[in-house]
């Protein structure tokens, strides 16, 4: 009985269903995972999913919007699985821009988690004879899926770029100046890093909607919040004219261009 209780409850469909749309990718792994980048001192817990060849990461199990994600697909290898002297069991990814250290519960959690990155990031399942069978199963599963998305991907760029038209909402994911963090938060990270842009976008306050932050640089600092409203397929930034764009991508560029540049999106430099 305490085995179930500490089990943990699979999120909500709300939850899950938020995410595949912020996202746009298929959930192939999900879990709790310690991480720290190359340039950080601390390891820090995240609710974690692979998605595609993206790692996402929440600050909270129940969190519809993840506070930062990390493409692997340019993984070029990665370490063995070992236990550290805590029990937890860890591995680095190396990628083609530093290294991230990973953390798992024990040495089964982590070389589910290497197998499944491996699985999706070489498209072949890795010949690890510790896996267990029912393991193996699902790493060859997600194999499958993950060739089908890169074909349909593919075929949609290509149409795409055939017909000058943007990709398809269900594709895209969301801007890299998608922070989910709250307005006082998102102020503070345009103070303190003023070299990595002046626009943000954040989750609104009723959690359903967003919201852009930007801070000017005039005769002072000013800063300015504008909500986007999310109605079906698009966005609607509440201006005294209200502008309704298909994307939130073109909600940020749509900001750039009004100001000739002058607002840049916020990207934290790894």
């Amino acid at each position: 009985r305490e085995q179930l209780e500490e089990t943990p409850q699979p999120a909500p469909r709300r939850i899950f269903q938020e995410r595949q749309r912020i996202t746009g990718l298929p959930l192939y792994f999900q879990g709790y995972l310690s991480v720290r980048h190359s340039r950080c001192q601390e390891f820090r817990v995240y609710w974690t999913e692979l998605r595609g060849t993206t790692l996402f990461f929440y600050d909270d199990k129940k969190a519809p919007t993840y506070s930062q994600k990390l493409d692997i697909s340019a993984l070029t290898s990665a370490t063995n699985v070992y236990p550290d002297e805590n029990g937890s069991a860890q591995f680095i990814l190396m990628l083609s821009n530093g290294e991230l250290e990973l953390k798992a519960n024990d040495c089964e959690c982590g070389k589910e988690w290497k197998g499944f990155i491996l699985t999706v990031t070489k498209l072949s399942v890795p010949p690890d004879e510790s896996l267990l069978p029912g393991q193996l199963t699902r790493m060859h599963e997600v194999l499958e899926k993950e060739k089908k998305r890169r074909i349909t991907f593919n075929d949609c760029s290509s149409a795409s770029l055939s017909r000058k038209s943007p990709l398809s909402s269900t594709l895209t994911t969301m801007p890299e100046c998608f922070y989910a963090v709250s307005r006082q938060e998102a102020i503070e990270m345009l103070e303190k890093n003023a070299s990595c842009g002046n626009l943000i976008l954040r989750p609104g306050s009723d959690s359903k909607n967003y919201a852009v932050t930007i801070r000017h640089e005039l005769d002072a600092p000013h800063l300015k919040h504008y909500k986007v409203m999310s109605k079906g397929t698009s966005y609607i930034i509440e201006l005294e004219r209200r502008v309704t764009l298909p994307s939130l991508q073109d909600v940020v560029n749509y900001f750039v261009t009004q100001t000739r540049g002058n607002l840049k999106p916020f990207v934290i430099q790894t």
